[in-house]
């Protein structure tokens, strides 16, 4: 959610105004632009201006996708500028709300461990895991911060691996393992006059920066495009040669599900869905200077869309509705179909 890029290289301030003006370009894609925004100033050294984007975000609660998110960065920033009590009370209000997103949950749970609340962090991110996590499948994508987090708490704690830990562990690709990596006792390395001991902790700490890199290198799920049965309608009206792409609504609905389910047996990660309308389509293909009706030009739609934020995690948490907008649970819809 915040940029990783050092303040000597980027006017942050800049950026934020940019990505304010864009906002206003694209309402519909208002509150990612925004929370970008509120990174920036962030890393600007501006937090009350990061505060007053926060605040102008909760201020319409109707429009927002993910409230909780949104109340969970305003808390850490808080904190950060001597607002503890005000992020205190935010926080105990985020996890009473009992979201069904993991961000927020690893949110709260890392400023609570910023600030030296280590018992308060590992409850935290424990109630999330219990609340997330319940159903046996392999963890979505999403929630593997959430264990590496509590994970990395524990260890501080001096804690005995559980289950969680030892699904962290599983989840964990870098050649450097969790335990190597979380080992509070790393931090003396760094200490040492020994350079045997120097050179074990740098040689650590580059495999854990490249791990991060190479979350940070997909800040936006591999997106599968999706149109609702309207405008899937309007769309092979006005664009004739997309018929073949999608034959009928319900083809195109098996097939979003099979593609993603061949992507997650195939190991991608961050998997989500991008639903698209007729109008914001034309006017991507006109910023393109392409044809609607060009049956290449629809990958690049999918991407664009998630790279502004308008993605939602597939597959669904366990209970939520199913992606398709039936209503129906994704357990009882798409979710039931045999793969």
């Amino acid at each position: 959610m915040r940029p990783d890029t050092p303040a000597e290289n980027v006017d942050h301030t800049a950026e934020a105004a940019r990505l304010e003006r864009t906002a206003g370009l694209y309402p519909e894609d208002t509150e990612a632009l925004l929370l970008r925004a509120a990174a920036h100033l962030e890393l600007a050294g501006d937090r009350p201006a990061a505060t007053t984007l926060y605040d102008r975000l909760l201020s319409s609660l109707d429009g927002l996708e993910s409230p909780a998110l949104v109340r969970a960065l305003k808390a850490s920033n808080l904190w950060e500028y001597d607002h503890e009590a005000e992020a205190r009370a935010i926080i105990d209000g985020v996890r009473a709300a009992a979201p069904r997103d993991p961000a927020p949950w690893v949110i709260v749970a890392e400023a609570l461990e910023a600030h030296d609340e280590l018992e308060a962090a590992e409850e935290t991110f424990t109630e999330a895991a219990r609340l997330l996590l319940t159903d046996g499948t392999e963890p979505p994508y999403s929630t593997h911060p959430l264990l590496f987090g509590r994970h990395r708490v524990r260890r501080m704690l001096g804690l005995a691996h559980d289950d969680w830990d030892t699904l962290a562990d599983t989840l964990h690709s870098s050649s450097v393992s969790l335990d190597e990596l979380h080992d509070p006792k790393r931090v003396w390395s760094l200490g040492s006059s020994n350079p045997a001991e120097l050179e074990a902790e740098i040689s650590r700490l580059r495999a854990e920066l490249g791990a991060y890199r190479q979350a940070l290198s997909r800040p936006f799920p591999v997106a599968v495009l999706h149109w609702p049965a309207s405008e899937l309608t309007e769309l092979t009206s006005a664009y004739p040669d997309l018929s073949a792409e999608y034959p009928s609504h319900g083809e195109h609905l098996s097939t979003i599900e099979s593609s993603l389910r061949e992507l997650s047996s195939s190991g991608t990660p961050n998997l989500g869905i991008v639903t698209g309308t007729v109008p914001s389509y034309e006017a991507f293909a006109a910023s393109e200077g392409a044809s609607p009706g060009d049956v290449t030009l629809l990958p690049q739609y999918a991407t664009t869309l998630a790279a502004r934020g308008r993605a939602v995690v597939w597959p669904p948490q366990r209970g939520a509705e199913c992606w398709c907008e039936s209503g129906n649970s994704y357990a009882g819809c798409h979710g039931g179909l045999e793969a």
